[in-house]
């Protein structure tokens, strides 16, 4: 990839996308790295396959502040399914262990929320990036390795529900960085006693920086050729 001299990306953009589903936060990365055409580009925060919404990509000389914006306070909504749990904690893997949910109603589930309100241990999930002895412990888990992962303090300032359509309940929850909803839903499930699991995510905050203000693919494509092309014709 040829760098252009003062390629007005490399002296560094904020760039607000909003990742599509089912893209890696990588696949974001690599194809805004071939649209501005360096290879200084990278993500505050990454984004799951099957959740959408909100990914910061910095580019240039940005890139140094990505540790800045990763640190700040997330806004997610998304759906819990409940009745069944999933290895993942999403649907990247098929609902095992059907369980009876009859007797779950709005108060019931509403007092479970407080239980995760605050600052709060989670377990992250197995099937995530951390590393353990450099390997991805995602990767220990597909080869049915036992991996134990200690619990880690995080902050969840809100956890409401926003709509309640059993066996699917949508939420909105406000939270410190480090925070997995995948594990929140799991969790969820399990002080309910029926189990439950992420069937949808969306990021709509980072900050102070909104989905509302992001780009899809397509019109992020089209602003970043309108730029070069102005700055490549004075």
């Amino acid at each position: 990839m040829q760098q252009a001299p003062n390629n007005p990306f490399a002296e560094g953009q904020v760039l607000l996308i909003d990742k599509p589903l089912d893209w890696t936060s990588f696949d974001a990365v690599r194809k805004i790295r071939n649209m501005v055409g360096i290879k200084k580009v990278g993500h505050a925060g990454t984004l799951d396959p099957l959740a959408t919404g909100l990914l910061i990509i910095c580019t240039g000389k940005f890139t140094k502040r990505i540790n800045e914006y990763m640190a700040r306070e997330k806004e997610y909504t998304g759906t819990i399914t409940i009745g069944a749990v999933t290895p993942t904690f999403d649907l990247e893997s098929e609902p095992v262990n059907s369980m009876d949910y009859s007797g779950i109603d709005k108060a019931i589930l509403e007092a479970a929320t407080q239980q995760f309100t605050g600052t709060i241990l989670q377990v992250p999930p197995i099937h995530s990036a951390i590393k353990i002895n450099g390997k991805r412990v995602y990767e220990l888990a597909r080869k049915g390795q036992d991996v134990q992962l200690e619990p880690r303090q995080v902050t969840i300032s809100t956890f409401e529900l926003t709509d309640i359509s059993l066996p699917v309940v949508s939420f909105r929850v406000v939270c410190s960085t480090g925070t997995y909803i995948r594990s929140l839903a799991n969790d969820f499930g399990a002080a309910l006693g029926c189990g439950g699991y992420l069937s949808s995510l969306r990021r709509t905050r980072i900050g102070e920086f909104l989905v509302s203000d992001a780009l899809t693919i397509e019109k992020a494509e089209k602003m970043i050729g309108d730029t070069r092309k102005q700055y490549q014709n004075g």
